[in-house]
């Protein structure tokens, strides 16, 4: 790990892990400690993974001022650490909630990537999120698991705005991981240790955004992007992934089979190869 500093002073952590050629990795959350991504199934065999705690988070230091959460005032932060790591263009992967400060970093340094990766991500910055329905809809597709039933009624109250909608079971889980085996059961009891959610409620403040002007820059994006949904995802469905990836001149959509929200943890082999022969070959 190392530590570097904001523009406006914040010191941040930054997680070193693998070998190979760089790749900063942006996580999602929003706001949760790059912990969560451990080493994306593997890729650490390849590539050389720059886990960006983002502030407040992890081991990054906590900012001056709180508003600096958005995620738009966030891109400065993410742009130190190219300078930091003398780094003309880099390659980006980011994670979800992360996906939209990465599409902001591409609107506003468009010639400082040179590829992106986009891993199960709605794309708020592009004015794409899933609805009620559509989350419910990926949600059945699940009908036959034996713990359906009590996860689903868990799952509704909470997109009917239950913040606790099973005493702190969170039943909801599940849906989110292609397998809801032991494995997934641990990497979801981590979630609210590393995730500060009163600074992800100012990250996705919707002043952040302005859809219409970062659909606009992305049209002279040159970098190659490439969207990764999961079959069995619902925030975002693979419907979804494919409206954002008409806003990159260079995207494309891998749908990876299984898997929900966290790919590298469903299929860690699928998720690596085609991780990395798009990082190789574009």
């Amino acid at each position: 790990m190392f530590t570097f500093t904001a523009p406006d002073g914040t010191g941040l952590a930054c997680h070193v892990r693998g070998s190979g050629p760089p790749l900063v990795c942006v996580p999602g959350g929003p706001m949760r400690a790059s912990e969560y991504l451990e080493d994306l199934g593997g890729l650490t065999a390849h590539r050389t993974l720059y886990l960006l705690d983002l502030r407040g988070t992890g081991q990054s230091a906590a900012p001056a001022d709180p508003a600096t959460y958005r995620c738009d005032r966030q891109v400065a932060d993410v742009e130190a650490l190219r300078v930091h790591l003398g780094l003309e263009r880099m390659d980006v992967l980011a994670h979800s909630a992360g996906c939209n400060l990465a599409a902001l970093y591409a609107a506003r340094h468009p010639h400082r990537l040179a590829r992106l990766v986009l891993v199960t991500s709605a794309q708020w910055a592009l004015g794409i999120r899933p609805t009620v329905g559509e989350r419910l809809a990926a949600a059945r597709l699940r009908g036959d698991e034996p713990w359906f039933a009590a996860a689903y009624a868990s799952y509704e109250q909470l997109l009917a705005g239950d913040d606790d909608p099973d005493d702190g079971q969170y039943l909801y889980d599940a849906f989110f991981y292609g397998r809801w085996d032991e494995r997934a059961r641990a990497h979801a009891a981590l979630t609210d240790a590393q995730t500060d959610d009163a600074a992800g409620a100012r990250y996705g403040d919707a002043a952040a955004f302005d859809p219409p002007a970062t659909r606009a820059a992305l049209a002279h994006l040159d970098a190659p992007v490439l969207l990764i949904a999961g079959a069995l995802d619902g925030n975002p469905d693979p419907a979804l992934v494919h409206r954002a990836a008409a806003s990159y001149p260079r995207g494309r959509v891998v749908v990876q089979p299984g898997a929900a929200h966290y790919p590298w943890l469903d299929d860690p082999a699928f998720f690596v190869s085609s991780v990395e022969e798009f990082l190789a070959t574009s």
